[in-house]
């Protein structure tokens, strides 16, 4: 705690990125003034503030040998209204509505900070640790200046930064990304010149925090809309009629590829050939007619009309054409219809007869929890959901994916507002221990209301219009200069981080022996649904692998 002329003005904390700060309650959370991490890594913590009196204009001053990769955000507060179901588990810091901290909003010294009286709030402070960085010990000084010049706060944390690099991400990772809603938000056209800016940058946001993997809208994907409803149209690819025959041009495909590849995206998810849950209609495909556009399928076409089973299997000859001819064989993955259940299993079955045979070669996957799909053979690269997972863990499945969204709030780990950050951030633990190949969110800008009914404004609307726990919808909120990311963000990053460092741990050891690491003192095996809930527990063995790690690299120089 600061003083000025003898009265008690400003306190501050070092505090880890696992801790959320709430305004209107007491901080608890131990001060974390060290850390550690690996070349190629982002590393963040936080420096939380309070003030006895109110405190405009608070400027925050940096000093470090660091300084030239680090950022500073200030922890803004967003509103959850639907914060859990009726009967969720007793794991979360709240189960009430109010103000919840996430939106990371880079520090404007023009504004400035806010000190509220009694009300503790927080800096989010990042390193971008360079691959080329030089090992050892750095100090971060922030200072907290007041708007007479006087310095009211300072705190000191200490970053080690250890001589290895943190291998590339092996996970495919994507967070579904609606185009549609950048479009709605900023008010553009779709595939306008800006909404080319805006997707590009929402692209490389996502990468740059994990996602190799980016849904591509061949159609208007079908999802989270309303049966017989409709959300505007992102078709990257363009059809022509003439006559009888349809003709396909790729030129806007091509745009998105080389938009992607530029970010440095690894995968393209194409979207989903039949509607959700089940299967059952076509996606909403429009073409030129006579030099108008119209459309040709939607929501009034049985998945299992000739018609649309024509154009399809046409279309998608072409599409393999394109594939090859641009070297994508193996980047490329194919959907039918997100979330079938068993009693979709016939309309499911005549898709995956009718495509299966012309995408041979090429994975198909879907999110889909009964083990009977596969089973059956409907499906070779199912996706079933963390609280549904065992039945193919049991059976061995091969490169086997999981996915959460809303339904996914007992035991197992996820990221809604209201759950404490550790049950994000040991994600990366479980994928490596389950040893799973992918890893699937339906949310990583959906702004819209559940079922697409109207779009909403995400940093007043955080459930999906009521519609999904607060959280779970979007992983960014729109900036006026792009995205602006979340601690939810930001904390999955680490879990992702976490997944790749015992992955180079493993090499210089064995994965039985980083499983060994990872559940030494644990009352279970760490699973889906068992794991450690103190948050500290986090900190700390990351700081063990991360130690062990460095002295395997000095081993080995």
């Amino acid at each position: 705690m600061e003083k000025l002329n003898g009265a008690l003005q400003l306190e501050t904390r070092c505090i880890s990125s696992l801790i959320k700060v709430f305004a209107d309650e007491e901080l608890l959370a131990a001060a974390v003034t060290r850390g550690s991490a690996l070349l190629g890594e982002s590393y963040s913590f936080q420096v939380a503030y309070r003030t006895d009196v109110l405190m405009r204009q608070l400027q925050v001053r940096v000093e470090s040998e660091l300084e030239q990769v680090l950022t500073v955000r200030t922890v803004e507060l967003v509103p959850a209204n639907m914060v859990s179901y009726h009967d969720a588990d007793e794991y979360v810091l709240r189960s009430t509505p109010g103000l919840y901290p996430d939106a990371l909003i880079p520090f404007d010294a023009s504004r400035g900070l806010t000190g509220y009286p009694s009300q503790w709030r927080s800096l989010w402070i990042t390193v971008e640790v360079p691959m080329d960085a030089k090992a050892g010990l750095f100090d971060i000084r922030i200072y907290l200046i007041n708007d007479s010049g006087e310095q009211v706060g300072e705190e000191t944390f200490t970053l080690e930064v250890i001589a290895a690099a943190l291998p590339e991400q092996s996970l495919i990772h994507t967070e579904w990304f609606h185009v549609d809603c950048l479009a709605t938000y900023y008010k553009t056209d779709v595939f306008s010149e800006y909404h080319w800016h805006l997707i590009e940058q929402y692209i490389q946001t996502a990468v740059k925090h994990g996602m190799n993997m980016i849904l591509t809208p061949l159609f208007t994907p079908p999802l989270d809309t309303e049966i017989g409803g409709d959300r505007p149209t992102v078709q990257l690819v363009q059809v022509e009629c003439v006559g009888d025959d349809y003709r396909f041009t790729f030129e806007k495909l091509k745009r998105w590829i080389a938009l992607c590849d530029r970010s440095h995206v690894k995968y393209f998810e194409f979207s989903h050939l039949f509607t959700q849950w089940g299967a059952k209609h076509a996606p909403k495909v429009v073409a030129t007619v006579d030099g108008q556009e119209k459309q040709l399928f939607g929501w009034d076409t049985d998945s299992k009309d000739s018609e649309y089973t024509e154009f399809l299997t046409l279309f998608l000859h072409e599409l393999v054409s394109f594939i090859k001819e641009n070297g994508l064989e193996k980047r490329v993955y194919f959907h039918l219809s997100d979330e079938p259940n068993l009693a979709d299993m016939d309309t499911y079955r005549a898709a995956s007869e009718l495509i299966g045979p012309i995408l041979e070669g090429f994975p198909i996957i879907d999110a889909l929890s009964e083990y009977e799909f596969y089973e059956s053979g409907l499906i070779k690269h199912p996706i079933p959901a963390s609280n549904a997972i065992q039945p193919f863990l049991e059976h061995g499945v091969e490169g086997l994916w999981s996915y959460y969204c809303c339904a996914q709030y007992k035991l197992v780990s996820n990221r809604f507002l209201h759950m404490p950050s550790s049950r994000n951030r040991v994600l990366g633990m479980q994928l490596y221990k389950l040893k799973l190949a992918g890893f699937l969110h339906w949310g990583y800008n959906f702004w819209y209301a559940q079922f697409s009914k109207y779009p909403i404004n995400p940093f007043q609307v955080t459930d999906a219009g009521g519609g999904f726990p607060a959280g779970d919808a979007f992983l960014v909120y729109p900036g006026a200069e792009g995205p602006i990311e979340s601690i939810r963000l930001e904390v999955l990053t680490e879990a992702l981080q976490d997944l790749r460092a015992l992955e180079l741990l493993e090499r210089s050891t064995s994965r039985e022996a980083v499983i060994a690491l990872l559940e030494d003192g644990l009352e279970q095996e760490l699973s889906f649904e068992a794991y450690p809930r103190e948050t500290e527990w986090y900190i700390r063995k990351r700081e063990e692998i991360n130690r062990l790690i460095g002295e395997h690299a000095k081993a080995e120089q």
